[in-house]
């Protein structure tokens, strides 16, 4: 299902915070669910994956992960602060110790000049330490291409927070 250099990445941040007794969750909206398939396509990921969010819809973002509606309706969705407060929305709604998101257009329809398609937000919240963001502007290089270096881009912010500790 997921390319070899994925799952290896994936293996990566499953043993990363085995070793330091680590639970991860994921908040996703673009990728629907891929990035938390992704972990838990490694056999033993339950040493490390607490839960996975999908909130594809913005009352899901607000229900669930607890964003302000009017968040939502100052910045929208595919943001810098929707993507933080998604992470840590996540980590407060789990018994996760990291927690990661996404927001993003990954097209074909849906930019506008200000968020283009191939536009991702991620986020990863630690307990006790800062939520970092990134922003990445893929492209249009297709839907499964974005989702797919979402995923990718994702587990590497995983693997950042856990060299951090």
């Amino acid at each position: 299902m997921f390319s070899d250099d994925l799952q290896s990445l994936a293996r990566e941040v499953i043993e990363g915070c085995r070793r330091r007794g680590w639970m991860v969750a994921t908040a996703e909206s673009c990728t629907g669910g891929l990035i938390a398939a992704c972990l838990t396509e490694i056999a033993g990921s339950s040493v490390a994956v607490d839960r996975g969010f999908v909130t594809y819809h913005n009352d899901a973002k607000r229900d669930v992960l607890g964003v302000a509606q009017s968040l939502l309706d100052r910045v929208g969705a595919v943001s810098e602060e929707v993507a933080r407060t998604m992470a840590e929305g996540a980590l407060n709604a789990s018994q996760a110790t990291v927690a990661v998101s996404c927001t993003g257009v990954a097209g074909p329809g849906g930019g506008s000049p200000d968020k283009p398609v191939g536009l991702v937000h991620m986020a990863v919240a630690r307990r006790g330490g800062a939520t970092r963001h990134q922003r990445m502007t893929y492209g249009e290089i297709g839907r499964d291409a974005v989702r797919e270096k979402t995923v990718r881009d994702a587990l590497g912010m995983v693997m950042d927070a856990i060299r951090e500790e």
